[in-house]
Formats: C-alpha cells, sequence, structure tokens
C-alpha cells in the first residue's frame, strides 16, 4: 500500500466533503496540474474511520471536479454574511406541556431596605433592594452609576474583568432615567439600574471584541443585540462591556485571565467570565451572560453569583456572536434570585429576527406563589457525588413543605457525552469560516491541542452525515428526558453535576445556580435548580424559596483585600 503523507491526508479530507470550512490548511485552491488520487481517498477514508473499496473509490473519482466546485462555491460565497442555517433546533417535542396565560412579574413584598446614606453602601445590593430605593427617590441613578462606574475602575484592572468602560453613554443614561422617575415615568425594576454586558452582544458605536484579539477593535455602528435594546429600553444603565474567554472559551481573553474576586490566584472559569466577577464584586448592579456549554454555570458557580440559564428558545440572540446555533442561550447573572426573575422578564421572548424564540409563551413570576403547587425532584446519581452543604439543600427544603423525590435522569449513553463536542465544533468551524480563511485563527491567544484553532479544524472535518446522526440521537436525549421528568416541574442538583449539565445543554432546558455554602477555603459552593422546557417560573421560585431561607446571597468577599496587580494564577 502507497504510503500517505500528511498533504495527502488533509487534501483528501477536503476531497471527501467533510470539510465546511476554508480552513488555513485547506484555503488554497488545488492546482488544477494536480490530479485527485486513490490515495487521496484512502487518507479521508482514514481519517474519518469510513472503509471503501479500490472499486468505489475509483467510481468516487468520476465526479470528484464538479463536486469540488461545488463545495467551493459554498465556502467562498459572499452570500453567508451573518445569517444562521435555514433551520433551527426546537426543544418542543411530543409530550412537552407548555405554560400558559399572560406574562406577569411582581416584585416580592419585603421591608423598605434601610438606607444610611452611603452609596458606597449599596454596591452589592440587589437589583431589587436598589429598585425600592430609586423609586422611593432615597437614591439617584446617576449617583449609583458614578459609584459603580469607580467601582469598575479600582478594581476591574485587579480582576480583568472590563474590556471597554462606558463613562459617557452611563451617565447619560443615568442622568434621562433620574429625570424620568422624578417626573413619575417608571419603566420597571430595572429603570435606572447600572449593569454590565457580556463583550459578544452588540451595541451601537461600541467596541465588541468577542475576547479575541481579531476582533479586538470591532465596532458595528448599526448592529445592536435584542437583549441590549431591551434592556434600555427598560431604563437599565450600560456601564461596561464585560470580559468572556476569547470566543465563548475559558476565562482567557487578550487582556488576561479575568480573577474570581473571592481568591484573585485563581481564574473566574468562563466564557461569562467577566460577567460572574463583576456582579460578585459588586462593580455593578446586574450582567448579562452567555451559555453554549456551561458557560453561565461555570463562572456563576466559581464566583457565588446567581445565573439562570433560561430554556433554549426563551431570549433572541439576535446582535449576538454565534458560536453555536444550535445550543447559544442568554441569560442574566445576578446577585440573588429575585434579580434574575426580574431581568428575565424583561429579556425573554421573540423579536421577529431569532426564529428559534418561540412566541406566546408567558413568564408568570410570583414570588409569592404556593411551593406546594410545585413536583420537586432531585438527582439521585448526582447527590450520591455531593458535599455537605450541598445535601443540607434537601434538609431545608424539607423545613419549607417541600418533599423532593428521586429523579432519575437518562443512563448516560457514550454517543450523548459526544454530541455536545460534535455540534459545537462543527457549527463554530462554519460560524468563524471566515477567520479561519483568513488566517486569523493564528491570532488568538489559545493555541493549545484543546483551544479553539484546533477543534474549529477538527470541526471542519466532521462528514456532515455524521453531524446529522448526532442531532438524531439528541432527539432521543430529549425523548428520555420527557419521560424522566413527567412528574416534575424542577429538580436540584449539585451545581454543574453531570450528566445534567450535557443533558440540560442538549434538550435545551432552563436551570439556576445560587449559593449553599462555604469551602473550608472560603470559596463558594453551589446548589443548581432545573426545570422542564419554559418552567423558569417553577426553578426561580423554588430557589427564592431556598435562597429567602438561607443567608448565603448576602455575604460578598472583601474587596478591600484585593492585591493591586493580579497575582500569579494557580492552575
Amino acid at each position: 500500500m502507497k504510503k500517505i503523507s500528511r498533504r495527502e491526508m488533509v487534501t483528501g479530507a477536503a476531497v471527501a466533503a467533510v470539510s465546511t470550512l476554508a480552513g488555513e490548511t485547506q484555503a488554497q485552491e488545488t492546482p488544477k496540474s494536480e490530479k485527485l488520487t486513490e490515495g487521496d481517498l484512502l487518507a479521508a477514508d482514514r481519517l474519518i474511520g469510513r472503509e471503501t473499496t479500490e472499486a468505489e473509490r475509483a467510481q468516487l473519482l468520476t465526479g470528484m471536479a464538479g463536486f469540488q466546485q461545488s463545495l467551493k462555491a459554498v465556502r467562498t460565497s459572499a452570500l453567508i454574511g451573518s445569517l444562521p442555517p435555514a433551520f433551527h433546533f426546537n426543544p418542543v417535542i411530543a409530550g412537552v406541556k407548555l405554560p400558559t396565560g399572560k406574562s406577569e412579574t411582581k416584585l416580592a413584598k419585603s421591608k423598605m431596605p434601610e438606607f444610611s446614606g452611603d452609596v458606597k453602601s449599596l454596591a452589592f445590593a440587589s437589583v431589587a433592594t436598589l429598585t425600592k430605593l430609586l423609586v422611593t427617590k432615597k437614591v439617584t441613578s446617576v449617583q449609583l452609576t458614578e459609584m459603580y462606574l469607580e467601582r469598575l475602575k479600582t478594581y476591574g484592572p485587579r480582576l480583568l474583568c472590563v474590556v471597554s468602560l462606558l463613562e459617557d453613554t452611563a451617565r447619560e443614561q443615568a442622568a434621562a432615567a433620574d429625570k424620568e422617575i422624578a417626573a413619575g415615568k417608571w419603566r420597571g425594576p430595572l429603570h435606572g439600574i447600572p449593569y454590565g454586558l457580556k463583550d459578544l452582544l452588540f451595541v451601537k458605536g461600541t467596541r465588541t471584541t468577542f475576547g479575541a484579539p481579531p476582533y479586538k477593535n470591532q465596532v458595528l455602528a448599526e448592529r445592536e443585540a435584542t437583549v441590549a435594546t431591551r434592556l434600555r429600553e427598560a431604563g437599565a444603565v450600560l456601564c461596561a462591556k464585560l470580559s468572556m474567554g476569547e470566543l465563548a472559551m475559558g476565562d482567557v481573553w487578550f487582556g488576561g485571565i479575568t480573577r474570581n474576586p473571592w481568591d484573585v490566584t485563581r481564574g473566574s472559569s468562563g466564557s461569562s467570565a467577566g460577567s460572574a466577577s463583576a456582579v460578585a464584586a459588586g462593580l455593578v448592579g446586574f450582567a448579562i451572560g452567555t451559555e453554549t456549554y456551561g458557560s453561565i454555570v461555570s463562572p456563576s458557580r466559581e464566583c457565588g453569583a446567581t445565573g439562570l440559564r433560561p430554556t433554549f428558545g426563551r431570549v433572541s440572540r439576535h446582535g449576538a456572536m454565534a458560536l453555536s446555533w444550535t445550543m447559544d442561550k442568554i441569560g442574566p447573572i445576578c446577585r440573588s434570585v429575585e434579580d434574575c426573575a426580574l431581568v428575565f422578564s424583561v429579556i425573554h421572548g421573540p423579536d421577529g429576527f431569532d426564529d428559534s424564540v418561540l412566541d406566546n409563551i408567558p413568564f408568570i413570576w410570583k414570588p409569592d406563589s404556593k411551593l406546594s403547587n410545585l413536583r420537586v425532584g432531585f438527582d439521585e446519581a448526582g447527590f450520591e457525588r455531593a458535599n455537605g452543604a450541598q445535601k443540607e439543600v434537601l434538609t431545608v427544603l424539607r423545613t419549607l413543605g417541600v418533599t423532593p423525590k428521586p429523579v432519575k435522569l437518562p443512563k448516560m449513553d457514550p454517543a450523548y457525552g459526544a454530541i455536545p463536542g460534535l455540534t459545537i465544533h462543527a457549527e463554530g468551524a462554519a460560524a468563524f469560516s471566515e477567520l479561519a480563511a483568513s488566517g486569523g485563527l493564528r491570532e488568538l491567544v489559545q493555541q493549545g491541542n484543546s483551544s479553539w484553532p484546533n477543534t474549529f479544524r477538527e470541526g471542519a472535518l466532521i462528514p456532515a452525515a455524521d453531524y446529522l446522526q448526532a442531532q438524531r440521537i439528541r432527539r432521543r436525549l430529549q425523548q428520555e428526558m420527557v419521560a424522566a421528568l413527567t412528574d416534575f416541574d424542577v429538580y436540584v442538583t449539585p451545581a454543574g453535576s453531570a450528566p445534567s449539565i450535557t443533558y440540560t445543554n442538549l434538550t435545551g432546558q432552563p436551570t439556576l445556580l445560587t449559593r449553599c455554602g462555604k469551602s473550608e477555603r472560603g470559596l463558594p459552593i453551589s446548589i443548581e435548580f432545573t426545570g422542564n422546557l419554559f418552567r423558569e417560573d417553577a426553578i426561580l421560585r423554588l430557589a427564592f424559596a431556598y435562597e429567602q431561607a438561607t443567608q448565603w446571597h448576602t455575604q460578598w468577599p472583601d474587596m478591600e483585600k484585593l492585591p493591586q496587580e493580579p497575582p500569579p494564577l494557580k492552575r
């Protein structure tokens, strides 16, 4: 058998149409004088683990020239732009019951918060607390905004969590909010509240860097994310674009490694690294993050924030960087459960741009609704690996009159574990095909074996047929999850527990993290509440009841002890 060179393997892979990406190693057109050979096809077969006979390869060669031209026409087409595929993932399958009624949001009943008059004391206050102080005119949006801007300037460089500080924008929006509130025009609970955006959401006239050097100076004057527009219309005050792992991986970006305010020798995890770090450090009232496969859950757990990853199809991704069209989700990162409900109430719902967002599905937030109406479970296998603080959550829930019953999630199959990687790598390779073709992948900070440059090249080698097979298996998982949760509205599991995090990111189910304890090293310990599709109300209500029965959400890191410069990282 002829020895196959690396060049032949790469060329063969392209010939076999296993690439949808004009990657750096595949961007050049094969010279006309270089005819394809059976060896090229044999190399492609070996690369993707397929077997063909010599006669079959000879037959395949007869149509390769035209096939290659078709592939090139698609890869180099100017028609693609920033368009998503002509299909979208639908989390709703047979057997799924959707909420009905009209959307409704209420603030929880509570005493008027005490306020000494020192605005600095409000750095870690909840959105609900700040709202009451703003409405009663005990504090102004300008005062809050100046306080948070000062903290962003003071602590942002120490945590490496701020990409762009938007002082002029923030002051202008805060002054407008105060003027409206004084005139009796109240836009809702986010009116006048300073916040930050993960830096993959476009805002008109501001940089949107994706945390990556090739996009460091990217400004699209007319493009804006629906989430940013809705928050502005709700009266929220945008103070900063916050760091993210480059192209939504980890906590490493071109500015360094975003730090955990509880222990700055640790990274904040990612990819919503800056959003979780800034919220936990009291640098903004709330933040927006995104998740494809753990990017809200992981940094919220690491930094002790309360993060809500909504149902896939709840929040429009229009104007957001796309990594995986069938898995990307947008949600709030806050300091309390109620805050997540208040932010979510503003950003959810269709916008006419993102076809994956379903219409006429209400979100009803009634913080005083009866817990007895909820059917609660707990991830039986997950709690076998839980620590003492996490197990104590079930005890607290029982004191609240809730009786969690064991939930048996579908048995992990190797194919289920393979689907996230195949999906994200293939869709990411397509989403960043232009970056790869231009050689821009070489400019990324992270160049390891598991970093985007290499995984996008891997994704370009996934046969289209196998990608579709993975999505068929994904549908089987959807069916099994519907069956497993037929008798439940919400289940509890240790934060980030496997296989729940894998399953729910594939099926699109909502989840929320909040704190339940502190480790011996003083680091946060979190618990997770996961619901049936579009049951954000259920997970929020149960988590809110738990939160109010404990005090973990009132404890935050001592920022006065933060070193002036980020110390060496402990990995």
